[in-house]
């Protein structure tokens, strides 16, 4: 059995022991479509887009309204009807992301509320990441949404392309996640969000559908390894890989056209029972 990282805060080394214990180990050879980056044990936010780029030689461009969080959505891979149907709103969002901003409202599960409380204490002020407000909130929060990406800086390829959100009004970090895609053993082509983490990261995998109005649907409801849905990885203490599937946490992303408008809802459940709900309205930079 795997030891994780010994030198760490001690609710970090409890929850990658937790993954180590009840997940499995993997070769990141054999699992292409699962790995991102990790994270560093001295926090996530900003300062971990500097040491990635430094650490791997790349060039970080900022401000830049050209940057989608997928460059062609034809990399979703959509069936001819599918692509015809979606609403191109939806596809100018993905393709130039960098164009928008978002408000954003929250709603929680009264069940559910005391583990964002944990969360929140524990992890997220501290490591200056997923900062998901503990109380509802029913007036717009405004985020401020940055697309930044690191290339390489022989080639200029794109190598990583993240998407930095944070609160206007307090300037914390909600998300700061490296997207795109991956293809599932099966042959699926997904969305993935890696958000980086002390010695690993959280992944959600999702499977993207087209609604009968022309939404784009971005599902993570799968039963098993390999399928989409939200996975732990992490770095044990000897550099090994370890990885846990959360089937019962699930992630349904829901961006539809009204009125000329381009609104999003996430919906993300536990057991089945919904933990928490965000309402976004996102809207084309001043």
């Amino acid at each position: 059995m795997g030891l994780a990282y010994p030198i760490q805060k001690f609710q970090d080394w409890f929850t990658q022991q937790w993954v180590i214990l009840w997940g499995k180990k993997i070769d990141p050879k054999e699992h292409q479509w699962l790995m991102g980056p990790f994270g560093n044990l001295n926090g996530i936010g900003e300062g971990f887009i500097n040491q990635l780029a430094e650490k791997e030689n790349l060039i970080i461009e900022r401000n830049t309204k050209s940057n989608g969080l997928i460059p062609s959505i034809n990399q979703l891979n959509l069936s001819d009807t599918d692509l015809a149907n979606l609403s191109q709103n939806v596809v100018e969002f993905y393709e130039h992301t960098a164009k928008y901003n978002l408000d954003l409202t929250v709603k929680w599960n009264p069940i559910f509320k005391v583990f964002g409380v944990l969360v929140n204490k524990l992890f997220s002020n501290r490591i200056n990441q997923l900062n998901i407000p503990t109380k509802n909130v029913k007036k717009s929060e405004e985020l401020i949404s940055e697309i930044i990406t690191l290339s390489d800086a022989s080639s200029k390829k794109v190598k990583y392309t993240i998407w930095f959100r944070t609160f206007k009004s307090s300037g914390k970090v909600i998300y700061s996640g490296i997207y795109g895609t991956c293809t599932l053993p099966c042959g699926k082509a997904c969305v993935k969000a890696v958000f980086p983490l002390p010695k690993g990261n959280a992944t959600v995998i999702m499977s993207p559908t087209v609604g009968a109005n022309g939404e784009l649907i971005l599902n993570s409801s799968g039963k098993n390894f390999g399928d989409a849905g939200f996975y732990f990885l992490l770095n044990d203490s000897k550099g090994n890989y370890w990885s846990q599937f959360i089937s019962s946490f699930r992630d349904r992303l829901t961006v539809r056209t009204e009125n000329d408008r381009i609104l999003a809802k996430q919906v993300l459940t536990l057991w089945k029972q919904r933990v928490l709900k965000f309402d976004y309205h996102i809207n084309v930079k001043e």
